[in-house]
Formats: structure tokens, C-alpha cells, sequence
């Protein structure tokens, strides 16, 4: 744990007051779900406030299941799971 009262950086002082808490979400989805999951989060965090977020697109290169060692496409979903059985849902609260 960071703890500090006065900080300086770049002939700036900050201190505890003036930093904005941050949280980091990591989402993967399919290139069909990118823009809309985009839009539900900007829907959602959107203040119009210093510290409402970004979102940075990353693509993804590979997946692969721990437990099977499965690669992309296969690792990407549990077949006969939940999934499946649901239509795609985007809830963000």
C-alpha cells in the first residue's frame, strides 16, 4: 500500500486529495460483441467528469484453456455451457 501526504512530479505537487480512484476492468469479447460493449460501458461511466475512463481496444493473439490446453477458437467457449444455452446479454451495472 501507497501511502503519501505531498508528492511532486514534473513541478506539479499532488497530494491524496487530488487523485481520482481508478479502477481497471480487462474484458475479452468476439470482434461481433467489441462495439456494442463499448457503447453499453460509455452508456454506463459517462459522467462528462475528469476521470470517467478510457477504453483501450487490444487485439487478442491466441487463447488457451488452462485446463485442456485447448487453443483459439475451441478455448474461447464452453461448449454445452451456459453460454450456449443463453442469448448474449450485456449488463453493466
Amino acid at each position: 500500500m501507497l501511502m503519501l501526504a505531498h508528492c511532486w512530479f514534473a513541478g506539479s505537487e499532488f497530494s491524496e486529495d487530488t487523485f481520482i480512484a481508478k479502477v481497471k476492468m480487462e474484458i475479452v469479447v468476439c470482434k461481433e460483441q467489441v462495439e456494442p460493449v463499448i457503447d453499453k460501458i460509455i452508456e454506463k461511466a459517462r459522467t462528462g467528469e475528469i476521470g470517467d475512463g478510457k477504453i483501450f481496444l487490444i487485439p487478442v493473439a491466441d487463447v488457451v484453456r488452462v485446463r485442456t490446453g485447448e487453443r483459439g477458437v475451441h478455448a474461447e467457449r464452453m461448449i454445452g455451457g451456459l453460454s450456449d444455452k443463453l442469448p448474449p446479454v450485456i449488463t453493466i451495472s
